[in-house]
């Protein structure tokens, strides 16, 4: 019988991106915003989260909620421009500040980058996305943006 060989998982360089709306689940309560529908915020980042993802060639592993809206997501991006991808992120941060403005809800974005390795892995859940160095790492990155008081974005 022939042994079967494992393979190395692929790995490239890459950034692993998290963005996380701030004090959103206060939010819809203070604007009585139903969760389960998306709202000028949620519905709003779910297409510049579209968007931006088509532009780089990004992957949406999770989060990304057409029916519901997105509140948090991660995408990874293989081989990205740094410059260009940190000008398209502060663009969403803003215009997600002045729709926040506009709607008197004062919604802000964090955003956590991180710059590394890529796993080609499918994961199913957030929890699963941490334990990937490059996951993990951005996950962290938007901690310490979430720490400083949010609507900002980390790189590490």
């Amino acid at each position: 019988m022939r042994e079967i060989k494992k393979e190395k998982i692929p790995r490239v360089d890459g950034a692993g991106i998290f963005l996380d709306l701030d004090n959103f689940k206060e939010i819809m309560k203070k604007m009585g915003w139903n969760e389960y529908k998306p709202n000028a915020i949620t519905g709003s980042l779910s297409q510049l989260v579209q968007i931006f993802a088509a532009k780089h060639n990004a992957n949406i592993l999770w989060g990304l909620d057409q029916e519901r809206g997105t509140e948090e997501t991660y995408l990874e991006i293989v081989e990205p421009d740094p410059d260009e991808l940190y000008a398209d992120l502060e663009e969403i941060r803003k215009k997600i500040e002045k729709l926040g403005k506009e709607t008197k809800s004062n919604a802000h974005l964090s955003i956590g980058v991180a710059y590394g390795k890529i796993r080609y892995v499918k994961p199913r859940s957030r929890r699963e996305l941490i334990r990937t160095p490059l996951g993990n790492r951005a996950w962290r990155a938007l901690k310490k943006a979430k720490k400083t008081g949010g609507n900002i974005i980390v790189q590490i």
